[in-house]
């Protein structure tokens, strides 16, 4: 894993966020190697959430990667992490060395077909502290990543994430967007994605 991105930065003009785009930050060889390792070799899990008071099945399946055995807490879930990976800790280097930013933990999710998804919401938890940079790594099948302002009901946003690509949220961003992956009616495969974030 040797590869600087393929293709420019996009940064996204939008207001109150500091967001870049990175579509081919993996190579297609590299990309489709990580792809298959990840399936196979992550510990994959399903946990329940709670919706307006019914408890259902996550729709999508996840893993915790991190330091020191510091938890990560989302929607009422409490994950413990599992020690780093070597391919984990590269992917890491890599994506640290463009973002000059040192991240603690990565969080998984896999989408197994177009019925999983991640609903509207922000990166905003009080052990991310203020202005989280989370840096978003994509691989297999491509899905909509869209966002929305949380006053300005006019700004919203669509990105397709690519086989490869990097999306990096920083400043501001996740004290005024939401985003999410949406459900999709179209035939899909699966979708891995690694989200990177530091915990204080």
């Amino acid at each position: 894993m040797n590869s600087l991105f393929q293709s420019k930065p996009i940064h996204l003009n939008l207001p109150d966020a500091e967001i870049i785009y990175y579509p081919a930050f993996f190579n297609k060889e590299e990309a489709d190697s990580i792809y298959a390792e990840l399936i196979n070799e992550i510990p994959w899990q399903q946990d329940e959430i709670r919706v307006f008071g019914k408890i259902h099945a996550q729709p999508r399946l996840t893993a915790l990667f991190g330091n020191e055995e510091k938890p990560y807490s989302y929607s009422n879930i409490k994950m413990q992490p599992h020690p780093w990976n070597l391919l984990l800790q590269k992917i890491k280097s890599q994506i640290e060395s463009i973002s000059d930013t040192n991240f603690t933990t990565v969080l998984l999710n896999y989408y197994r077909d177009g019925r999983d998804s991640n609903g509207w919401h922000a990166d905003d938890e009080k052990e991310l502290g203020t202005n989280p940079v989370i840096a978003s790594v994509s691989f297999g099948a491509e899905r909509t990543f869209q966002l929305k302002h949380n006053s300005d009901k006019d700004q919203k946003k669509s990105i397709v994430l690519e086989h490869g690509s990097l999306l990096l949220m920083k400043g501001t961003t996740q004290h005024f967007w939401k985003h999410q992956i949406p459900k999709t009616a179209k035939p899909t495969t699966p979708r891995i994605n690694l989200t990177f974030r530091v915990i204080k």
